[in-house]
C-alpha cells in the first residue's frame, strides 16, 4: 500500500499542534488590507487581525493560487507519496476548482503517484472533523480509498452552526441588505446561519440577543444530530476572538449531550474577513445538515 499524505486548507481551523502532530499539509489561503496581502497560517496574530477589524480595517481574500498549489503538490509527490486533499468548500471559495485543476494536471505528469481532491462542502472546522476523521482512520490503518469512500458517505453529516455578532461584516459581503443591517443592530437581532449540502453559507434564524443565539446554536444541533449522537466523540468550535462565548455554548452541549472532547479554536483570516469578530461556530455530525 503506497504511502499517502492528507491534505487540507487553512481554512480547515484545526489547532496547528493537530496538524503537526498527524503530518497533515496545510495549502494557504491569502486575504489583504489592501495594502499587503498575508498567506492565512500558524504565525498569524489572529487576536490582533481581530482587533484590526474592530478598529476598522476591511480584509479582502484570495483563493488558494493554483501556482502555490502545484508547489504544494509537488513537494509531496516528489517523496513518492500520494495525496488526499480534504479542500474548502467550492460552494464558498474557487480554492476547490483550483486543487481540482491542479490534481488532474500533475496526475498527467505523475502516472505512478495518485491524487484524490475532494470537496469537503465545508467551512472551518467543519472542513476540519472530516479532517479529524480522516487522520483518525490514518492512524488506525485505512487506506486512502477507504478514508476517501467514508468522506464522500459522510460529507454531508459534517454540521455547521454559526451566529456573528455584528451583521456588518455579512452586509459588506452581501449576506444581508444594508436596510436588514440596520434594523437588526437596532433591535438586537442576531442571526444563525449554517452550511447547507451545496456547501454555501445560509441564515438559518434571527433571534434577539446574544445569548439566545449562542443557545440556539445548541437547539439546533439537538435538532440535527438525532441518531449520530454516540458517533460524535468529538464536537469542534471556533471563535473570532471570543473564547468565553465558545465555551458557554461548549459547557451546554456537555451538559445536554454528555460530549466531553471539545476543542476549540479561532476562525482563520479568511472566514473571518467576511464573518468579523464575535463569531462562534459548532460542528458535529448529524443525520443532517
Amino acid at each position: 500500500m503506497s504511502e499517502f499524505v492528507i491534505c487540507t486548507d487553512s481554512t480547515c481551523d484545526l489547532p496547528y499542534s493537530f496538524i503537526t502532530e498527524n503530518g497533515v499539509v496545510i495549502q494557504p489561503l491569502e486575504y489583504t488590507n489592501g495594502q499587503d496581502t498575508f498567506k492565512d497560517g500558524p504565525t498569524t496574530d489572529l487576536k490582533q487581525f481581530y482587533d484590526n477589524m474592530r478598529n476598522g480595517v476591511t480584509y479582502k481574500t484570495n483563493a488558494s493560487n493554483p501556482t502555490d498549489i502545484e508547489e504544494t503538490f509537488r513537494m509531496v509527490l516528489n517523496e513518492g507519496k500520494d495525496i488526499l486533499h480534504i479542500g474548502f468548500s467550492s460552494g464558498l471559495s474557487s480554492s476547490f476548482a483550483n486543487t481540482q485543476l491542479v490534481a488532474n494536471e500533475l496526475s498527467e505528469e505523475y502516472p505512478d503517484r495518485r491524487i484524490i481532491a475532494l470537496d469537503s462542502l465545508a467551512a472551518s472546522m467543519g472542513q476540519g472533523l472530516l479532517v479529524y476523521y480522516a487522520c483518525k482512520m490514518k492512524r488506525e490503518g485505512a487506506s486512502m480509498d477507504e478514508i476517501a469512500d467514508w468522506l464522500r458517505e459522510n460529507t454531508l453529516h459534517a454540521c455547521h452552526q454559526f451566529t456573528v455578532d455584528d451583521l456588518k461584516y455579512l452586509m459588506r459581503g452581501g449576506r444581508v441588505s444594508k436596510v436588514s443591517w440596520l434594523l437588526g443592530t437596532l433591535i438586537n437581532i442576531k442571526p444563525v446561519l449554517h452550511v447547507d449540502d451545496e456547501g454555501h453559507l445560509i441564515p438559518l434564524a434571527k433571534v434577539r440577543g446574544r445569548k439566545k443565539s449562542l443557545i440556539s446554536l445548541v437547539d439546533n444541533m439537538e435538532q440535527t444530530m438525532g441518531s449520530y449522537k454516540d458517533r460524535n466523540e468529538i464536537v469542534l468550535i471556533s471563535h473570532a476572538d471570543c473564547i468565553e462565548d465558545a465555551e458557554f455554548v461548549g459547557n451546554l452541549v456537555k451538559e445536554r449531550f454528555g460530549i466531553t472532547n471539545i476543542v476549540y479554536n479561532y476562525i482563520n483570516t479568511v472566514i473571518g474577513s467576511h464573518s468579523g469578530p464575535g463569531t462562534v461556530a459548532l460542528f458535529f455530525l448529524g443525520e443532517t445538515r
